[in-house]
């Protein structure tokens, strides 16, 4: 009498329940046909490898062999099931080895995991279309920032250095007192503006960058933010060198650009330190500071690192480098960013 309400549970089961013996079906309830199209009399004797599609058979009979011999009692894993109508479904197995009717078999449950398998797939892609969107930006981006800094440079910083000249040729000639004042203040104004617009030019597309290297041109903006925010600042070794691809070379000055400007708008730091080591198959470039620090694993604070344009573009830069971007901070210890990344790309990165 205690079968009878013990088989209606095993009947009206949101989980799939199957028994194998001999490579056949012995039983299945309702839910585990359903989930191949069939109904429990259309699987009952069923061969297993009738049951999943043709370049999964062998590893369904490899597991299935394990467990009867006895060499595993149990497994866990998603197999291939094939449907009636000819698609592949996932089911999400846990089926062990036990005795049935006095002989070896393999008894155990299954959950239709296809649409979990299918969103994870869609959301794979999915990522892969951002990831590829992020680096065509930054490629346009980089194009772009290219541009106006040559425009800046050779158009307004032309017009203001014709200025210049042009005031120098008013402050000889003339013999009021009243107009050289005005024309030296000028001067003044007009040296502030064309350095001003070097520095723009420069922040936009460093020249270093492109004639002295990733070296130089880390050590020269470190030099010019120092010359800004009056921080006390370090870079060890003082000098280096390392032969990247041009676009590897700008990713990590941006990430070490964006790192800096972090410093200046939010640290409230005293001191920046710069380091880079590298081994014949790696490198590393750390920028720390002493600033007020923030909590890293706090949800606000990881809801605000994840809202930082600043911060995504750098983790994607890191992405597109084939390294990562770690970011080690807590209140008021300051903050530490880390970018490794392999020397030589992955074919799967961007080359």
């Amino acid at each position: 009498m205690q079968s009878v309400p013990f088989r209606g549970i095993v009947e009206q089961s949101v989980a799939g329940i199957y028994i194998l013996q001999d490579e056949h079906f012995q039983y299945t309830n309702a839910t585990f046909a359903g989930m191949a199209g069939y109904s429990n009399d259309e699987v009952l004797g069923k061969p297993l490898r009738e049951c999943v599609p043709g370049y999964y058979v062998a590893e369904v009979m490899d597991r299935y062999k394990r467990r009867i011999s006895g060499e595993v009692k149990s497994m866990h894993f998603v197999t291939h099931g094939l449907h009636r109508d000819g698609n592949v479904v996932h089911i999400d197995v846990h089926g062990q080895a036990m005795q049935f009717r006095g002989r070896p078999a393999v008894v155990g449950v299954g959950v239709n995991v296809s649409g979990q398998i299918q969103r994870d797939a869609e959301l794979l892609e999915s990522r892969h279309e951002y990831r590829e969107l992020a680096s065509r930006l930054n490629t346009m981006r980089e194009q772009q920032r290219a541009e106006y800094a040559r425009e800046v440079h050779d158009v307004l910083g032309g017009l203001l250095t014709s200025m210049k000249l042009d005031v120098g040729r008013i402050a000889r000639r003339s013999r009021s007192t009243a107009v050289r004042g005005i024309a030296a203040d000028l001067n003044a104004l007009l040296v502030e503006a064309i350095d001003n617009v070097r520095e723009l030019s420069e922040s936009m597309r460093p020249q270093a960058l492109d004639h002295l290297g990733l070296g130089a041109a880390i050590a020269a903006h470190l030099k010019r933010f120092r010359e800004r925010s009056e921080l006390r600042v370090s870079l060890q070794p003082p000098e280096f060198d390392i032969d990247l691809p041009r676009w590897r070379s700008i990713a990590v000055f941006r990430i070490f650009q964006e790192a800096l400007t972090n410093v200046a708008r939010h640290a409230r730091a005293s001191s920046v330190a710069v380091r880079f080591r590298r081994t014949d198959a790696a490198f590393w470039l750390e920028i720390e500071d002493d600033g007020v620090g923030f909590h890293t694993r706090a949800d606000a604070g990881l809801q605000a690192q994840r809202q930082s344009m600043g911060l995504i573009s750098m983790r994607e830069r890191a992405y597109e480098l084939g390294g990562t971007l770690t970011i080690d901070s807590a209140p008021h210890f300051g903050t530490r960013v880390v970018l490794q990344a392999p020397i030589v790309a992955s074919p799967l990165v961007r080359s």
